[in-house]
């Protein structure tokens, strides 16, 4: 520790020094960026090079860029310093990556080279010079003038041991994104991802729309909110737990397809694929069901990925899918009997369901009906098995309120679930557009919530009053873009898409 406070004294030393020779760099407001490390390096050739070294001379490949020979200013993080007598090499780290340069006291100067020498690792510098290609092939800058426009006063994480301490990553993202370049690389994926979802949309006719984060009334999923006071009007209020109502009120007012990118909040546990707040995105669409939403999941999946990996094909955790083949359809009951060779179609009553549940050693609570132990069956023996895209079509009644019933499957709704990698990746239905229908699901939701259900929905009025002034036939869909993004970066965990997630407090 006192070595430690020993080099920030240093440090700080440095920056005295500096603002007494009126060099203070936090004056500097701004620096003439004519290029990036990637606008020198990408879209280079090679040639074949002799060179002689301590008097042997060999090929190599030389690397030549597009701008060679150009002078160019380039601004970032200085990663690396080597040399020092009268040449000195660093490496300035950008948005791009890294490039080289080559420093010289006959072309900098005397006083701006041992400025130079006395540069720390980590200090935000801007450098000019001349685009060239050393002996051994790598593309640098000739550098002629050199700016500290920021002082790091902290020392970054030992380069050869960098920054691998998980917990630390995630509360200090921003070393971890100087650090790690695969991290970085992951972060401006997801906002691929994103900008990728929004062109589909939007060149599919939605329009993309805003909704309330503090609500009333939290509806639309099984989740408990978190609640909140608004003093003003001395009401208590919660964030929002799904975009689902707002958005279907919307479809009531005559907007046909509408969609809205999110976040929500959820006051639940935090675990490799849970975060309290994260990112959905839900889309409506009128006069179209829960097919035709299968349907735009398959096409849009597929142009997520060819436009954000090149390829149809993604690896998660070493295990191969296949984004080009047709997603398999599968309804729940069949799931289910597949996977644990129970026919719920062939279970009548309650006292039937449970008694398989007991058989098969499946927990279920009192307040359970029989589509509910379907649903638990299903958790438990069929999810892992879903590691190909496949939608999981047709739920119980009990365990979908704001869903259309089959019109040829009593006790069943026209939804589906998407998995992937055995996970839930969308939920979607053919919305349930009859009040008189809706109004009985919601008091069904309240009498399982004065059960003790604290995920249950409640009447929201104002939604029933939308749907009395009538709703269009509309397929409805969420999609937790958070676990799309961890599929399509391969990372192991939501944290790891999630740029500040959700962390104990230290001095918990």
């Amino acid at each position: 520790m006192e070595e430690l406070s020993q080099l920030l004294q240093v440090r700080r030393d440095k920056l005295t020094e500096l603002q007494n020779e009126g060099m203070d760099p936090f004056v500097i407001t701004k620096y003439n960026r004519t290029h990036t490390s990637g606008d020198i390096i990408n879209g280079y050739t090679t040639e074949e090079r002799e060179v002689t070294s301590r008097g042997e001379t060999k090929q190599i490949t030389a690397k030549i860029s597009p701008l060679d020979g150009q002078n160019v200013c380039v601004a970032g993080r200085l990663m690396s310093k080597r040399g020092m007598g009268k040449v000195g090499f660093g490496h300035l780290q950008d948005i791009d990556g890294q490039i080289q340069l080559f420093v010289k006291k006959d072309i900098l100067g005397e006083d701006e080279y041992n400025r130079f020498k006395k540069l720390d690792i980590g200090d935000i510098i801007g450098a000019e010079g001349e685009v060239f290609s050393t002996q051994t092939g790598e593309i640098s800058i000739r550098v002629s003038k050199i700016t500290l426009l920021s002082k790091s006063l902290l020392p970054l994480p030992e380069k050869f041991h960098g920054m691998t301490d998980t917990d630390l990553r995630y509360r200090q993202r921003y070393i971890d994104l100087i650090m790690n370049s695969d991290v970085k690389k992951t972060f401006i994926n997801r906002s691929k991802i994103i900008a990728s979802i929004r062109s589909y949309l939007n060149n599919q006719g939605f329009l993309e729309v805003e909704t309330p984060m503090l609500v009333s009334n939290a509806g639309g999923a099984a989740a408990r909110p978190f609640e909140t006071h608004f003093n003003a009007l001395d009401e208590d209020f919660k964030l929002r737990i799904s975009l689902e109502l707002y958005l279907k009120r919307l479809i009531v007012g005559g907007f046909d397809k509408v969609y809205e990118i999110g976040r929500v909040f959820r006051n639940e546990g935090l675990d490799t694929r849970h975060n309290p707040e994260f990112t959905l995105m839900e889309l409506y669409q009128a006069y179209t069901d829960y097919h035709g939403m299968m349907d735009l999941t398959e096409n849009m999946y597929r142009h997520i990925a060819m436009e954000v990996l090149g390829t149809t094909k993604i690896t998660y955790n070493g295990i191969e899918m296949d984004l080009g083949k047709p997603f398999e359809r599968i309804t729940m009951v069949e799931a289910v009997k597949k996977y644990s060779g129970v026919d719920f179609d062939e279970i009548n009553t309650l006292e039937e369901a449970r008694a398989v549940a007991k058989e098969h050693h499946v927990e279920y609570e009192e307040r359970h009906k029989k589509g509910d132990i379907l649903n638990l069956f299903f958790e438990e023996y069929a999810e892992e098995h879903l590691v190909q895209p496949t939608f999981v079509m047709d739920h119980p009644i009990e365990i979908s309120p704001l869903t259309k019933k089959k019109p040829d499957k009593e006790g069943y709704v026209e939804r589906f679930e998407f998995f992937m990698n055995g996970w839930e990746m969308a939920n979607a239905y053919s919305e349930l557009n009859d009040p008189i229908d809706q109004r009985e699901r919601f008091k069904a939701q309240e009498e399982q919530l004065a059960q003790g259900d604290e995920e249950a929905n409640t009447t929201d009025e104002d939604f029933m009053r939308a749907l009395e002034i009538g709703m269009p036939p509309t397929g409805g869909i969420g999609f937790g873009i958070d676990r799309m993004c961890m599929l399509l970066t391969d990372s192991p965990a939501i944290r790891d898409v999630l740029l500040f997630p959700t962390m104990k407090p230290l001095d918990k």
